[in-house]
Formats: structure tokens, C-alpha cells, sequence
């Protein structure tokens, strides 16, 4: 009897906002089956279920305070010890800061990290776009409106990413990707990047 080992893919897609990576994400979970997990959504479902947590949550983001590493690092935790999923994961949106992307590093071996590369005005472009049309972004999909306020999240993102940035560079598990093509150019790019093809897995 012949016994084929599978091969578990473990990825992570970094960005900033509006560069494509909860659309890149479950690109990659949709042809190649493996589990979408998102932060995002993982906070929303507590919110909408209103669990013990939720309460908690909504405290922090209603006093205009980010949700503490703490809490979202056992969120991950718990998600990533499920195990659900037969080829793989995407882990879409984290980590955020080095404080994440070092408890990464301690729990789990990552294959690659893919970091969604836009010029600042493009993301700039793109964010207050889609908070006119009510699309917002984040945990809770508050729309972006106010440009000074966004302009500030934006030069906030890059001092919190940059040392995760070099923390993977020099793990060699970095895959950096002009995030201003099209959405099928952005996948055809990280594909071949992954070395996936359809049926790969």
C-alpha cells in the first residue's frame, strides 16, 4: 500500500489597507482549499453573536482604542489549534506588529509571508474611495473619510510594519508584491511566487 504525504502550506498576507488582502486571501483558499482565517472576521463574529468577548470588544473600539495584542493574539491562538483544513492556511491581515509577528514565530513554522506592496497615495486613493461608498475598513468596517486622519493611520502602519518586514526579509520567507496591478495579475504574481499551480497541492 503506497501512502501519499500532503503537503500542509502555512502563508501569510501583510498589507496596507485597501492593497487586496482578504481579496488575495481567499483567492488563495478558494483554488488551492485552504482555510481563509481572518482577524476581521473573527472579531466581527463575536461582535454579531454577542459573546463574552464581544462585550469587551466593543468597550476598546468604542473608546477609540485598538484591541490589545493580547486579545488578538489568543484569538489567533485558539483559531490556528482547530486544525481544520486539508492542505492549509492563509492567515489574512496578520500579524501587525512586531509583537505578532514574534508569537508567529514561536508557535507556528510560517512558509512564506506575502506583503502586498502600494505607494501611499494609491492606498490613500483607494481607502477614501471606498469609505465614500460606505465600505470602510478594519475590524469593525468604519469608513475611512477624513484624510488627515487616514493620512496619519497610513504613516502609523508603515513604523509598525517595517520591523516585521525585516524580521521575515531575514528569515528569507518574505514575498514582496507590486500590490497596484490588477487583482488577477496581484494572484498570478503571489502564485508563482508560492511556486502554486492549480492542483498543485
Amino acid at each position: 500500500m503506497r501512502f501519499f504525504r500532503i503537503t500542509v502550506h502555512k502563508y501569510v498576507v501583510i498589507g496596507p489597507q485597501a492593497s487586496g488582502k482578504s481579496t488575495q486571501s481567499r483567492m488563495l483558499a478558494t483554488h488551492f482549499d485552504f482555510a481563509h482565517i481572518s482577524i476581521g472576521e473573527i472579531v466581527r463574529w463575536h461582535l454579531e453573536h454577542r459573546t463574552k468577548l464581544a462585550a469587551t470588544i466593543r468597550q476598546i473600539l468604542d473608546s477609540g482604542n485598538l484591541i490589545p495584542d493580547e486579545i488578538v493574539m489568543d484569538l489567533v491562538r485558539r483559531r490556528l489549534h482547530q486544525h481544520d483544513w486539508n492542505y492549509g492556511f492563509v492567515l489574512d491581515s496578520f500579524p501587525r506588529n512586531k509583537a505578532h509577528a514574534e508569537f508567529l514565530r514561536q508557535n507556528w513554522d510560517i512558509d512564506r509571508v506575502v506583503y502586498l506592496d502600494a505607494p501611499d497615495e494609491a492606498v490613500f486613493k483607494r481607502v477614501m474611495a471606498r469609505g465614500k461608498e460606505g465600505w470602510g475598513s478594519g475590524y469593525t468596517k468604519r469608513a475611512d473619510t477624513n484624510p488627515e486622519v487616514l493620512r496619519r493611520r497610513i504613516a502609523n502602519y508603515h513604523r509598525r510594519t517595517k520591523p516585521i518586514l525585516q524580521i521575515y526579509k531575514d528569515l528569507g520567507t518574505l514575498v514582496q508584491v507590486d500590490a497596484t496591478r490588477s487583482i488577477s495579475g496581484v494572484f498570478s504574481r503571489i502564485t508563482r511566487s508560492l511556486g502554486l499551480m492549480s492542483g498543485s497541492v
